[in-house]
């Protein structure tokens, strides 16, 4: 009886003592991450998601008993390596338009305002601070109107742009009234005027081009009427332009039209849309309307607000003579004839034109001599290329009532439906089959990445980045009033799938991993990359693609990277070295897949000489 009375006490003080151990290891493990999380402000996220962490995994998880090729031992506890903050004065730098280094290139046709990367030595390998007082911003719907003054502190814009109602300074945020250079009295009621002619409230028109979009107000009051805008504005004498529409929520990149194609696909939007905007359109032979032509979708529409547009009542208050604005528009007009533009309606300063849905019900392109055609095989090939005086052809059709390249369904109907690029087999090796396969493992991914970090669905990440974005898996899976995604499509990716994106309503944009993107630091929420490290392996650094994804991403913005084991092995040393909280988990199919995915929280820090002073 002793025995057996001895035997049962071990048992019982074995349990005790191991959920004693499990406790104290799940206790001290809460304490580091609270002591390493910057400066204990806005660092709630990433607590609470360290919180749900079974300790016993975290932060290195051993693969050893599960892969067949096991990850070593030095690569998962070795030190990381330590990135310091840059000096303060590259808050905000964007290292493909720096001003210096543009100042170096010719400013005919704008070539000085378009991407010009540093080289590699000249590369900065250290954390781009956030400026003194930053704090998350607002949210949508919120943030479309109000900013918080300290995330950008620049005022030019309030006094160059006061009478136009771009935005006001009051006390420490910048209020947007929705105004504009055109449109005074506010987005809304210029919107209610195109809606007048273009079909935008039935779902036929999703996709909008907003080219010189200053503040994005146009692009951010289309958002509640389901229209998804990218607007572009180059880095200029206005400070803080693309900053300020990112910093509201509202999808922009810096940009502009000068002497090389833009970065998206032919056919891709439904209305592009120029609100005095300052391109000059009837310039070097027609070249910029004929690049929106390139990128406005067959049935697509046209939007030109201000100078010349009803020259005839409004010279004397735009201070140009009769016989200039009159030359200008007629240059526009015949550009239009050209492109086989129609002329739908003229309202007051605003003009608007539809782009034909095929060249049979374009008299013009009868006669191919009076209109030079493209002779590029890939309309979609546009990464630096040059632009040049022709029109890209349309796909051919056999009846004129049938839509070039395919009829697309109306917003949200078209976001699941096959594209048409894929169901016309333009897209080599993928089916209808293996789209509608790719449909649901991205909504699979996303449930099992909601069950990670909570916050995935709830709006808290307004502005979405996918790095790698395949078909837009990942953004049709979460596609919400709450948030959009920029789907950036490599230009190294074996297919190109940016037009698929565009047919499901959803917008991106293509872009090269081994440079920097063209926005400015922190605009984003939340980034996403499925498989890029495999992608780039050997084309460029690890190191420098971090870090370019830690300079668009805000404090306290959260990263999920799926990819092979030993690559995010690698990717979660350098991670910690940037003050990133992370977790390394299986594939939701279990351990035996090489396939991990790795979550990371940038934690909340600030420049200045304390901060600089506490990270080094």
């Amino acid at each position: 009886m002793a025995v057996k009375a001895s035997s049962a006490d071990n048992r019982t003080r074995s349990t005790v003592s191991l959920c004693i151990v499990i406790g104290m290891c799940c206790f001290f493990y809460i304490l580091g991450a609270w002591q390493k999380s910057g400066f204990g402000k806005g660092d709630s996220i990433a607590l609470e998601i360290t919180k749900r962490t079974d300790c016993t995994i975290l932060p290195n998880l051993s693969f050893d008993t599960h892969l067949a090729k096991q990850a070593r031992p030095r690569d998962l506890v070795s030190p990381a390596k330590k990135f310091k903050p840059c000096p303060d004065r590259y808050t905000d730098y964007t290292p493909c338009q720096d001003q210096n280094r543009a100042m170096k290139f010719p400013r005919e046709n704008m070539n000085y305002r378009e991407r010009h990367c540093p080289p590699q030595k000249e590369k900065l390998h250290c954390l781009i601070p956030p400026p003194k007082g930053y704090v998350a911003p607002f949210p949508w719907p919120k943030s479309r109107d109000y900013v918080p003054f300290a995330n950008c502190p620049y005022k030019s814009l309030t006094v160059e742009k006061a009478i136009q109602n771009w935005v006001q300074f009051e006390g420490n945020v910048f209020r947007f009234p929705g105004g504009g250079t055109q449109f005074p009295q506010g987005a809304d009621k210029y919107i209610d005027q195109l809606a007048s002619v273009v079909p935008i409230a039935n779902g036929t028109v999703r996709t909008a081009l907003d080219t010189g979009c200053g503040v994005a107000s146009w692009g951010a009051y289309l958002l509640k009427r389901n229209v998804l805008a990218m607007s572009f504005a180059p880095r200029d004498s206005h400070e803080a332009q693309v900053q300020f529409a990112l910093e509201r929520g509202v999808p922009a990149v810096i940009g502009v039209l000068g002497t090389i194609k833009l970065p998206y696909p032919s056919r891709a939007f439904d209305m592009a849309h120029c609100s005095r905007c300052l391109i000059p359109w009837g310039a070097n032979g027609g070249i910029y309307m004929m690049e929106v032509d390139r990128v406005l979708r067959p049935g697509g529409y046209w939007v030109l607000s201000g100078p010349p547009i009803n020259w005839k009542v409004n010279y004397k208050g735009w201070q140009r003579t009769k016989k200039d604005l009159e030359a200008e528009q007629n240059k526009i007009e015949e550009i239009a004839d050209l492109l086989c533009w129609e002329k739908v309606k003229e309202i007051g300063e605003m003009a608007i034109w539809r782009k034909r849905l095929n060249t049979e019900s374009c008299p013009s392109r009868q006669d191919e001599s009076s209109v030079q055609m493209c002779d590029s095989t890939n309309a979609d090939d546009v990464w630096y290329k040059k632009m040049k005086p022709c029109v890209t052809p349309i796909p051919d059709v056999n009846d004129p009532s049938e839509v070039a390249g395919g009829a697309i369904k109306p917003f949200p109907s078209r976001l699941n439906a096959v594209p048409p690029r894929i169901a016309n087999g333009l897209i080599p090796g993928v089916s209808s089959q293996a789209y509608q396969k790719d449909i649901k493992m991205w909504k699979k991914h996303v449930k099992a990445y909601s069950s990670v970090n909570k916050y995935l669905l709830t709006g808290r990440y307004r502005n979405i980045m996918d790095m790698n974005a395949g078909f837009g898996g990942f953004a049709a899976a979460i596609e919400s009033p709450k948030s959009w995604v920029m789907n950036a499509v490599p230009t190294i990716s074996k297919m190109s799938t940016l037009g698929a994106i565009y047919e499901r309503g959803l917008i991106g944009i293509y872009h090269d991993w081994c440079e920097a993107f063209s926005t400015y630091p922190r605009t984003y929420d939340l980034i996403h990359a499925s498989g890029l490290f495999t992608l780039y392996k050997n084309k460029c650094n690890m190191e420098d693609i971090l870090l370019e994804m830690d300079r668009v991403l805000r404090p306290e913005g959260a990263v999920i990277m799926r990819d092979d084991v030993d690559i995010l092995t690698k990717v979660n040393r350098l991670a910690l070295g940037m003050k990133w909280n992370t977790r390394l988990v299986d594939h939701e199919d279990g351990p035996m897949v090489r396939e991990k995915v790795l979550y990371a929280v940038k934690q909340y820090w600030v420049g200045g000489n304390q901060t600089a002073a506490a990270a080094a």
